[in-house]
């Protein structure tokens, strides 16, 4: 390990993509758990990237902006219309479905990039992402998203409006999906939320704030003096966070 390597300014902006993710994050996965979807996020995200690998084929692998974000958020609220609508007529198969959408969303993504020179980089973009050399420009979409839904919080009543909060997880993850990659997104929803364990109200929601923010510290750290992938490293420093958090007394 080289301390004299660690540079601040190449860490900096990450952290600030993980700390945003987890705004939001956190409070949609206690959302998740309460429900018992877990996988929801993992099959939004992936059909969000779906969204995505169809713009980069019908625009171009050079295309950037409005018609990659249009897509990207098209296919994703079509997906959370899908799934609020399985949730009505079929709650005992919701899972199912969900993990199914997943698979096949997956699986299209590959038939689209079959021809595709730089299929493999593509695919592991989207499911790893590229934290470690996010830029500041990239991260005020998913600030003003997460700003927006954090003060909107108390008017959404997400857990008592489920079309509302379907809507608002697949916002929410397709930003930052773009920025971390779907295996960030799943852990920053899943693994906090399971610390929180039965805490409650704000307390809970700083207890997954802190241990969110000491994994994507610790794991950033580390990526950059092992040179290891920053992604894999910081969700495996958010499982090891959220095994050794201490339960609530009781």
């Amino acid at each position: 390990m080289n301390l004299a390597a660690f540079d601040a300014g190449i860490v900096l902006p990450p952290l600030l993509a993980g700390l945003l993710v987890l705004a939001s994050h956190v409070p949609l996965g206690r959302l998740v758990l309460r429900k018992g979807i877990v996988f929801i996020d993992l099959a939004i995200a992936q059909i969000a990237g779906l969204g995505v690998i169809a713009a980069h084929v019908l625009f171009g692998e050079t295309s950037s902006g409005w018609p990659v974000q249009v897509a990207a958020f098209g296919t994703a609220l079509a997906a959370a219309l899908a799934f609020r609508l399985c949730e009505r007529r079929w709650p005992e198969r919701q899972e199912a479905l969900i993990g199914s959408a997943f698979v096949l969303a997956a699986s299209l993504g590959v038939l689209l990039l079959a021809n595709d020179p730089h299929a493999g980089e593509q695919m592991q973009e989207l499911l790893v992402g590229q934290i470690l050399w996010v830029s500041y420009d990239r991260l005020w979409p998913l600030a003003l998203l997460s700003a927006a839904m954090l003060a909107l919080w108390p008017l959404l009543r997400l857990d008592e409006r489920p079309l509302a909060f379907y809507l608002a997880l697949a916002a929410m993850v397709t930003a930052s999906v773009q920025v971390v990659g779907v295996y960030l997104v799943f852990a920053s929803l899943i693994l906090p939320a399971l610390a929180i364990g039965d805490r409650s109200g704000r307390r809970g929601l700083a207890w997954g704030y802190g241990i969110g923010a000491i994994a994507y510290g610790a794991g950033l750290f580390l990526s950059a003096m092992q040179d290891w992938p920053a992604s894999p490293v910081i969700v495996l420093a958010l499982a090891a966070a959220a095994l050794a958090a201490p339960r609530p007394a009781g």
